[in-house]
């Protein structure tokens, strides 16, 4: 397929060993997020040139003694924590990065608090084509995308750590390639809570901007927009991008679509464009920004990216994903547009896709 995921060979002990990782992978997850939470990690930084003994630990953050014991014996089992000699821990460069990269933090409560209860659903969203697992925030939803606004905390501020903590790495390095042939009018499409439209905003003082999302979600938008004191450029339209009859506003000169797509099945995602597409003029760009796993420097992101994609199977929407490249080009291609420029590695792991409107 490409350089990432080569094929590895391994001796028959080496692949159970790892099948066997595999197996308890979610057990080990919510002990090491425990081992985070409950302090654990932090005494053991704390005290890593001497190092600690699970009795010094229990009794600091008045805990059980079992309790420590176990949670520091899968530690020690994947890499987390390390003996210095029979009874004394020390934190691994593992666990100093489970407790102070940014990235992995997030990654790690988006999973707890988003995806873990209902990935227990995956079989069934796989047989039925539906997020099955978003019951447990609620029977009455379709996509993760209505109960959003309203998800309880720690729920939703996760959420929202793990989509920003992506795109505003991205946003900066996106913004001048947007505006370097000077647009005056834009199209923010599935703007979220406008993070993006305020940036834009601010960016260029000439553009005005309007804002499409479910009305749900809008209403946060539109708060913080007037927050920022950005009302008189900014517009907002409600709007379930989902209802083939709906139609965009024509005549903008630029279309943005960010981390959008990937929230969409193919089908879904060539009949948005092509709505696009038809109210298009010639020189009007649609901007695609994603994270497609193929186009990553390094194989951990890849691997982030895709098995990010089984939230999107069993809990978000049930039909769509993380696409490679050559997914979403075609589906760019089907709907009557084409891409004239693509820009990667803008931010930790996002591909700009400029598309104009096919001759």
């Amino acid at each position: 397929m490409n350089k990432l995921f080569k094929q590895k060979k391994l001796t028959a002990y080496e692949a159970i060993t790892e099948a066997q990782k595999i197996a308890y992978a979610p057990l080990v997850f919510q002990a090491v997020r425990t081992m985070r939470d409950l302090g654990i990690l932090q005494q053991l930084e704390e005290n890593n040139d001497s190092g600690m003994t699970a009795e010094n630990i229990a009794k600091k953050l008045n805990l059980s003694l079992y309790g420590v014991e176990t949670l520091l014996e899968s530690g020690l089992s994947c890499g987390v924590v390390e003996l210095k000699d029979a009874e004394t821990f020390v934190l691994s460069k593992v666990g100093y990065y489970l407790l102070h990269d940014k990235m992995t933090r997030v990654n790690m409560d988006y999973n707890h608090y988003i995806c873990y209860q209902g990935m227990y659903y995956l079989d069934e969203a796989i047989k039925e084509g539906k997020p099955a697992g978003l019951k447990v925030f609620g029977e009455q939803w379709d996509t993760l995308y209505q109960v959003l606004p309203h998800l309880p905390e720690p729920n939703k501020s996760s959420w929202y750590a793990f989509d920003h903590y992506y795109s505003d790495s991205a946003y900066p390095a996106a913004l001048p390639i947007i505006f370097k042939n000077k647009p005056r009018t834009m199209l923010d499409i599935g703007t979220n809570i406008g993070k993006f439209t305020i940036l834009a905003a601010q960016y260029n003082p000439d553009v005005h901007i309007t804002m499409i999302d479910l009305h749900d979600q809008l209403q946060n938008a539109i708060r913080n927009v007037e927050e920022a004191g950005l009302s008189e450029r900014v517009d907002s339209l409600a709007m379930d991008l989902l209802d083939e009859k709906s139609q965009f506003p024509p005549g903008m000169d630029v279309y943005w679509l960010s981390q959008f797509l990937s929230c969409f099945g193919k089908n879904e995602i060539i009949s948005i464009l092509k709505r696009i597409a038809a109210g298009m003029d010639e020189s009007a760009t649609v901007y695609i920004l994603e994270t497609c796993w193929d186009r990553q420097q390094h194989e951990a992101a890849s691997y982030s990216l895709i098995n990010t994609s089984l939230y999107f199977t069993a809990i978000a929407s049930g039909n769509s994903k993380m696409y490679h490249s050559k997914e979403l080009v075609k589906c760019v291609e089907a709907a009557g547009l084409t891409v004239s420029e693509s820009y990667d590695n803008l931010g930790v792991c996002h591909t700009l896709f400029a598309c104009k409107k096919k001759d």
